[in-house]
């Protein structure tokens, strides 16, 4: 596995991942190890990664090795033809790296987990929740062109258009590792459809994502400390949507925290599914209490409303998409609304992510 790039091996910790590989193989070949499939995923998934990798990492290794030999030949041959396979090669080298340095920053706690994503919106009445709803739209135009599954637990229709709010669970490769860069405040500034002066309005909607937590997470629940209401589930939808009480909404008076399903059909399949949001919520709030202990940064809450966005969205009087933290920004508009929205995600991850500053200001 020893390669001419050896310097990296260092900063992405291949020889910690061999010697793991090689424990991992080990537990997979004692007696037993298929009797208990339980035991065994964990396993198998921590191997599977760690052999994805190093392929990459070969990979990487190899497509070095074919950008020295043409750079070997250039300076033979001082052939001006070259110059265009070296620029190819050195292109593959650098997407080759980029997608082990992506990998390395979504190795941290919880990355690998499935996403519980909440859109809500917030100050602008129709505006927002007509943007919340196109938000809604993007990221399930982004599951689709990303190969996620998406799966509605909950959301409220706007009075006039929109929506309030929507909470859905995204599953697949590391959901929440990519979905984590997309919290926060987003920004919309556009000619209004709702307005027949055709005046420019600025809304906001949040983004709010946790990872959905397994159940060896240890989250405990009093019963007493939990409030269950079942009601009627609102919005358009078939005759039993508004004849039964199948949705339930789950109060955890301790927290304040309020989980709203309505979705599923069966009010057992609602429960349940909220209770797997409350289990979330819960660890997420343990997480972020832990991090202002440390973080003062972290103590104030941001309203949804100016001066808090970490994403600008731009479409009158020009058409522009512009990330606060990283300065990342692109003119199509349109394709960033279509789920296009992988570049903004990769340059906030490979940036640092949270310890990001704001890149500033509004881009008005």
């Amino acid at each position: 596995m020893k390669c001419a790039h050896a310097p990296f091996e260092v900063i992405f910790d291949v020889d910690r991942k061999l010697a793991r590989l090689s424990e991992l193989e080990s537990f997979a070949a004692r007696d037993g190890f298929w009797d208990s499939p339980e035991k065994a995923e964990p396993i198998l998934k921590e191997r599977k990664s760690i052999e994805t990798f190093l392929q990459k990492w070969v990979a990487l290794g190899a497509a070095l090795a074919d950008l020295r030999a043409y750079l070997d030949l250039y300076d033979e041959a001082a052939d001006l033809a070259l110059e265009t396979e070296i620029e190819e090669h050195l292109h593959a080298v650098s997407n080759r790296f980029d997608d082990l340095e992506m990998e390395r920053m979504l190795s941290g706690e919880g990355d690998e987990l499935n996403a519980i994503v909440t859109i809500q919106s917030g100050a602008g009445g129709t505006e927002s929740q007509d943007w919340a709803e196109m938000l809604l739209r993007m990221y399930t135009r982004f599951c689709d062109r990303n190969g996620y599954s998406m799966e509605i637990a909950e959301m409220q229709d706007g009075e006039e258009a929109g929506i309030k709010s929507v909470t859905f669970l995204m599953s697949g490769d590391h959901p929440y590792g990519y979905m984590k860069a997309e919290g926060g405040v987003h920004r919309l500034v556009r000619i209004s459809p709702f307005d027949a002066n055709k005046r420019r309005h600025t809304s906001f909607a949040s983004v709010i994502v946790t990872p959905e937590i397994d159940d060896n997470v240890e989250i405990t629940i009093n019963d007493n400390d939990l409030r269950v209401d079942t009601l009627r589930s609102g919005g358009a939808g078939g005759q039993h949507v508004n004849k039964t009480e199948s949705a339930v909404r789950l109060t955890h008076l301790p927290t304040g925290l309020v989980v709203l399903c309505q979705q599923e059909r069966s009010q057992h399949k609602n429960k349940a599914m909220a209770m797997k949001i409350l289990r979330s919520k819960m660890y997420a709030l343990e997480m972020r209490q832990r991090a202002e202990k440390v973080y003062e940064v972290h103590k104030t809450k941001k309203d949804i409303a100016w001066g808090s966005q970490i994403r600008s969205y731009v479409l009158a009087p020009y058409r522009m998409v512009k990330d606060h933290r990283t300065g990342h920004e692109t003119g199509n508009v349109d394709a960033v609304l279509d789920g296009d929205i992988m570049g903004f995600i990769h340059k906030y991850l490979l940036s640092g992510g949270a310890d990001v500053q704001d890149a500033g200001g509004e881009i008005e």
